[in-house]
């Protein structure tokens, strides 16, 4: 299916610059832009391939200015990322949404199923179980007893979904994810061993909340472990028991959280970043890869980075000193020769 530089434009509320007959049919990325496809710029990193796309079509922000020539039709946009993430997720619609329960899968008979639901092969759904509306369960997924998953939903392959846990509308969880294992609970005994500690809480994610690949997410010793409306997280990510994710904030892969700590909403928080226990984040808190979180932030706003992490500004500050620490320590040993 074709579409033109004006129709698009129409679609996302933008404006054409240059022909608005011009066609396209499929994607491709700016540095590999061929005729009769759509590409995007919103990195600055990729400015330069805009003069020499083969694209016919690019979204561009509004305020872009060539500095030479562009032989491109370009279709101007408040923002160029978003806008073509509502292309894609036009495009992924018009492709059509499997429904129907596979003759594979095992659906205890006390588990309620939604309107319009798609269940693959091996599915298994446990008993008072209940899947939501137009909600997509693919292959070899493990849903346990007293679940709850709500409309819109997509949970891909190869997911567990442990007992009691709570997944609300909108959300789509990546293959691999597991939700609901137990805390890292252990007591130590005078025997020098572990008593194990039971978890006997669940998960709750709240609505729109992403869940990447093999990520973990463990239910509460008492209470709940909450993911709250909005969030992303990433693949590879370690959450831990009774741990709280505000809304909206976005976590980045192989991020390890431990157990009670408390995040606010809008955070942003780097890959490899590692946060300790029973901390408060607050909201609107920016924290760069591979930092160590060692003592709460109650800064809104700030940014912090290093291990252990302290304010941005006050880390690039030490860094300079520290890739100069050699020569300065041979300039005091200098310096105490010169006084001996």
């Amino acid at each position: 299916m074709k579409f033109t530089a004006q129709q698009i434009a129409t679609a996302l509320d933008g404006i054409v610059d240059g022909d608005p007959n011009a066609e396209v049919n499929n994607l491709s990325k700016i540095e590999e832009g061929k005729p009769g496809t759509l590409s995007f710029l919103a990195n600055s990193k990729y400015t330069s391939y805009i003069y020499n796309t083969k694209a016919t079509l690019v979204i561009v922000n509004k305020d872009f200015k060539p500095e030479k020539p562009v032989s491109t039709t370009l279709i101007r946009v408040k923002d160029a990322y978003s806008s073509f993430a509502t292309l894609l997720e036009m495009y992924q619609q018009a492709k059509g949404k499997r429904t129907g329960v596979s003759d594979m899968a095992r659906i205890a008979t006390s588990a309620k199923i939604g309107k319009d639901v798609f269940i693959g092969d091996f599915v298994s759904i446990g008993e008072n179980s209940i899947i939501g509306d137009n909600s997509s369960i693919y292959s070899n997924t493990s849903i346990g007893y007293n679940c709850k998953l709500g409309n819109d939903t997509t949970v891909f392959a190869g997911v567990n979904i442990y007992d009691d846990s709570i997944i609300g509308d909108n959300c789509t969880l990546h293959a691999g994810s597991i939700i609901g294992a137990d805390g890292f609970g252990f007591a130590p005994t005078e025997n020098n061993d572990y008593k194990k500690v039971p978890q006997i809480g669940n998960v709750i994610i709240e609505n729109n909340v992403e869940i990447g690949a093999n990520t973990t997410i463990d239910r509460a010793t008492i209470g709940s472990t909450i993911i709250k409306k909005g969030a992303k997280i990433d693949n590879l990510i370690q959450i831990a028991h009774n741990v709280i994710v505000g809304e909206n904030t976005v976590i980045a892969a192989q991020t390890g959280i431990s157990g009670s700590t408390k995040i606010g909403s809008n955070c942003l928080i780097g890959g490899q970043v590692g946060i300790i226990g029973h901390l408060n984040i607050a909201d609107g808190v920016m924290i760069a890869a591979q930092s160590g979180i060692g003592k709460s932030i109650s800064e809104e706003n700030s940014v912090h980075e290093g291990s252990p992490a302290f304010s941005k500004r006050d880390f690039q500050r030490s860094y300079i000193h520290f890739r100069r620490l050699d020569n300065t320590i041979k300039r005091i040993n200098e310096l105490e020769r010169k006084l001996k």
